[in-house]
């Protein structure tokens, strides 16, 4: 049934038709700057499982067949898993797993596997949302199967009390979760969740001219940024063309996906050492220990920890985000923000457009080029592959 906070809201926004099916992938422009050709030599995220927590996902596009789990989902969670409504889980669980058959999009881990969940987001309809399964229900029954990562693009602007302890089960069990921080930095800045909850990685956005989003949420509950800005997804519900799309939705499909590669590579790993290994590598110019509340620890870079075959990761049981978790969320005062269960969640729309205006750039060695984003009142260059990325440096506080 449908939460009693109301309907979710998935975070990304479609922008004008932009390519049919068959030229998708020319458009997947992260595909080249994070150096998959050299990933994939390592590992396609074979052997992982991921939960796509969305609007359900299609099977049958030419990218996804033959790479969603359908069998697997308990009973009424698994209700219309494979209907999608609105066309965003399926390009979630493309750009994460998707086999670019047909010249549908590239997956990240291409040889990962998708378990579809269908929830309530608002673009359902009433009497179809009171039949979706609530998010902490989802949670709970992924933490008790065998998927290792949950994908989350979506988000709300209140707690669920239910939806915390679910959250604190799964990280019992030892799974990872990714979660979209959301897109109305320009707006409210709301804080959103299911990223603030402690143990879930808050995901922010960059764009291809490696430039932060403008409504790339922020605060201290951001923990990695990843591509999320021109990215091809489905339109609507038809699955018959692309359109170009915006969102921090894309940047968390993409960064579970990178999670996957890794764990691929090295199954014996806990979800800890994965976590870790990805903030380890990061691209960043400031201190691990001093994350920015833009970016969090950097940019995912999981090709650098695939291209080391003497990565050495942390201990098992250490948490990499345990200072943010102890801490909770904080205001933009560095006070902590006290929860808010009966707020009204509010759409996460973005209409601010995706571009960041450059202040200033100048060539690296490597050809590409540092672009400098007036957000705040300190920079710092991000690298990510060859390439370097402005980004807003600001500590996150206490």
């Amino acid at each position: 049934m449908v939460s009693a906070l109301g309907a979710l809201a998935v975070t990304s926004v479609g922008l004008a038709p932009s390519a049919s099916a068959a030229d998708a992938q020319a458009q997947q422009w992260y595909l080249s700057s994070m150096k998959t050709d050299e990933m994939w030599k390592v590992s396609t995220g074979e052997g992982v499982k991921i939960a796509v927590i969305d609007t359900g996902v299609n099977p049958n596009t030419p990218s996804l067949k033959g790479q969603v789990v359908t069998d697997e989902v308990p009973g009424a969670l698994g209700y219309k898993a494979t209907e999608d409504y609105a066309g965003h889980g399926t390009t979630m669980a493309e750009l994460i797993a998707g086999t670019g058959a047909g010249g549908g999009l590239k997956g990240l881990a291409p040889n990962a596997k998708i378990v579809p969940y269908r929830i309530a987001t608002q673009g359902l309809k009433d009497a179809e949302a009171e039949k979706a399964p609530e998010v902490a229900d989802v949670i709970r029954a992924v933490a008790d199967s065998d998927v290792q990562i949950l994908s989350m693009s979506f988000g709300v602007d209140a707690e669920s009390s239910e939806a915390l302890e679910a959250v604190k089960y799964a990280q019992s069990k030892g799974k990872l979760m990714f979660a979209a921080t959301g897109n109305e930095a320009e707006k409210k800045n709301l804080i959103g969740y299911p990223a603030a909850y402690p143990y879930v990685v808050g995901v922010a956005a960059v764009d291809a001219d490696r430039k932060v989003g403008k409504f790339s949420e922020h605060g201290n509950y951001v923990d990695l940024a990843a591509p999320g800005l021109n990215i091809p997804g489905w339109c609507d519900a038809s699955f018959s063309a692309y359109c170009n799309q915006r969102g921090t939705s894309a940047a968390t499909a993409i960064t579970s996906a990178s999670a996957a590669l890794v764990w691929s590579a090295h199954p014996d790993w806990t979800a800890n050492q994965v976590l870790g290994s990805l903030i380890d590598t990061a691209g960043r110019d400031w201190a691990r220990d001093d994350p920015s509340i833009y970016l969090g620890y950097g940019l995912v870079r999981p090709r650098k920890v695939l291209e080391n075959e003497n990565f050495k990761p942390g201990a098992p049981d250490t948490d990499p985000l345990a200072k943010e978790n102890v801490t909770g969320v904080l205001d933009e005062s560095g006070k902590p923000v006290a929860p808010s269960p009966t707020a009204s969640p509010q759409p996460s729309k973005d209409t601010s457009g995706s571009e960041a205006q450059p202040v200033a750039s100048e060539a690296d060695d490597s050809g590409n080029t540092t672009l400098w984003v007036a957000l705040g009142a300190a920079a710092a260059v991000l690298v990510i592959g060859g390439g370097a990325f402005a980004v807003v440096r600001s500590r996150r506080g206490a």
